[in-house]
């Protein structure tokens, strides 16, 4: 099985992730935020991952610190289960509904970090999240997951729909990128 378990101690977050990509999407997530927890609990039953989250974070100063780092901490944990990209079928692509909003990602394990985001949401807050913070999650998890990452919000009206559907979706396309389909390196260079 591919998994990981990856511990990070800083000034402002104290977060251990367990992360499985050959699970059944039994997910775990103690941020401190609601909405958070549930997002995550979104991506992963959508990706069939197994996720266990556990931070303890400066949330009276505000989530930033907490969102970013378990960005950090889950991307490093993915990274480490997909390093043998041999066999792997590298790309995935989703686009998902959520009532009125439909998002869609495409994700590449492409050794090569980058995130294009594009999302505009008409409410500053979902509960208690700052909804600029799905794409510092989302930038934090792409650079240390070693992937390109596009997210693009299609059309919505209602933020909580939106942020849903960014996240199904991104669960969607790793799910994709990290099947097993074959022995070989998808690369015409031969390496990643």
């Amino acid at each position: 099985m591919r998994k990981e378990t990856i511990t990070r101690t800083t000034k402002e977050t104290d977060i251990t992730v367990n992360l499985n990509i050959d699970g059944s999407g039994a997910v775990n997530c103690n941020s401190g935020n609601g909405f958070f927890d549930h997002m995550i609990n979104a991506m992963g039953k959508h990706a069939g991952f197994d996720i266990d989250i556990n931070c303890k974070g400066d949330v009276e100063v505000d989530f930033h610190h907490s969102a970013e780092d378990i960005g950090i901490v889950l991307g490093q944990a993915f990274f480490a289960c997909t390093k043998e990209k041999k066999g792997l079928k590298r790309f995935g692509t989703a686009f998902t509904p959520m009532d009125e909003a439909l998002a869609m990602a495409s994700s590449d394990l492409s050794g090569r970090p980058f995130l294009v985001f594009n999302a505009e949401f008409s409410s500053e807050r979902v509960g208690e999240f700052e909804t600029e913070l799905t794409e510092e999650f989302f930038r934090a998890f792409a650079m240390n997951a070693m992937i390109t990452l596009h997210i693009n919000a299609m059309y919505g009206k209602n933020t909580h729909h939106i942020i849903e559907a960014i996240f199904k979706s991104a669960g969607r396309a790793l799910s994709q990128s990290v099947e097993i389909s074959g022995s070989e390196l998808l690369s015409t260079k031969g390496v990643l």
